[in-house]
């Protein structure tokens, strides 16, 4: 396994290389305006060199996802979408139209549907039935928009996923999933390179962003995995565990949408009111900033993982869940002379 994932990393790391100049080359870049605010124009290539990685690894190891097939389908087809968004800023239909046909080949080519919430009153399962072929949809859309919202400052979308990723390796090494456990592994491993040049870590003439292409891959990746690991006829973990490994993209995603919609805006429109803007609006850096929500993110991941070792009810995982959802928004709420600034001074997402 080190084998493979010296090979990913190694790959990431040329071609993250590679893109960034065809990036400058043909203009595909983040230029700073009043609501982007960081120097120089800056390419928007690491998820294209993302994708790149993660393709060329699954036809070389095309065992280690089933319907891997179907699944390089469905990422091909986003990344081209995210990367036509990235240089023309598509509206909203389009894409929403374009994940929903997504999440159709998923459940018919793949075969993955959530069809089961576990059991979460006690002692009967939660089927979804007939509901199943609506409430997918539902969750490839809020699984790719969380990662694609909360992609705000340098390293957050790299780091947050690895830690889904992780949650996910260590539920598949459980399950003795070795196929499923590289994969997450690889995952992290070319996110690992990308953090090297979006942190500018080699040099700061090296930075490169992520992109709407690779946050959306990013998004329905960690979903599909997810659907693999609780949905199937040998599940190795229970759906309630997935809402803690993606909590803290989840919890911003639902906050930030309730908020503009009571504040009569579009949930999809720009707007200074994510977990990382509220932070440095409260003196933090944005270096700090991605620390605090990283630590949030791995405790909430962690405390996911030990309940499903630990087999704690279902129950009261999710009513655990909610109560830190509950904190989390309450801690978030700002006066209402910073709600006015968010209104005014809006940024990417």
């Amino acid at each position: 396994m080190l084998y493979q994932l010296s090979v990913i990393l190694i790959l990431a790391l040329l071609l993250l290389a590679v893109m960034r100049r065809v990036a400058l080359a043909i203009g595909l870049v983040d230029k700073p305006n009043a609501r982007k605010q960081h120097s120089g124009s800056i390419p928007l290539a690491g998820g294209i060199a993302l994708y790149l990685t993660v393709a060329l690894f699954t036809l070389w190891q095309p065992a280690w996802l089933p319907h891997s097939e179907a699944y390089l389908l469905c990422i091909s087809v986003l990344v081209a979408m995210g990367a036509v968004d990235d240089a023309f800023d598509l509206p909203v239909i389009p894409r929403i139209c374009v994940q929903g046909a997504i999440a159709l080949v998923m459940m018919l080519a793949a075969g993955l549907r959530l069809h089961t919430l576990g059991y979460l009153g006690g002692n009967e399962e939660w089927q979804l039935g007939g509901l199943s072929l609506w409430v997918t949809p539902l969750a490839v859309w809020g699984a790719i928009n969380a990662f694609n919202m909360i992609d705000g400052i340098d390293g957050q979308l790299a780091v947050l996923s690895s830690i889904a990723f992780a949650g996910l390796a260590l539920l598949f090494t459980q399950g003795q999933k070795t196929g499923l456990t590289l994969g997450c592994l690889g995952m992290i491993a070319a996110l690992t390179a990308f953090l090297l040049f979006n942190l500018g870590l080699l040099g700061a003439t090296s930075k490169i962003f992520m992109g709407d292409a690779g946050s959306m891959m990013i998004g329905l990746t960690v979903l599909w995995l997810s659907l693999v690991a609780t949905q199937e006829s040998r599940a190795v973990a229970r759906p309630i565990t997935v809402l803690w490994l993606i909590a803290v993209p989840l919890m911003d995603m639902v906050r930030v949408s309730l908020c503009r919609l009571l504040r009569r805006q579009s949930p999809f429109s720009a707007g200074r009111d994510h977990l990382h803007h509220i932070l440095m609006r409260r003196g933090l850096s944005s270096l700090q900033a991605l620390g605090m929500s990283s630590l949030l993110a791995m405790l909430m991941a962690a405390v996911g993982v030990i309940s499903e070792v630990l087999l704690l009810p279902e129950s009261l995982m999710l009513l655990a869940f909610l109560l830190c959802f509950s904190a989390y928004f309450a801690l978030m709420r700002e006066p209402r002379q910073n709600l006015a600034y968010t209104e005014q001074h809006s940024v990417d997402r």
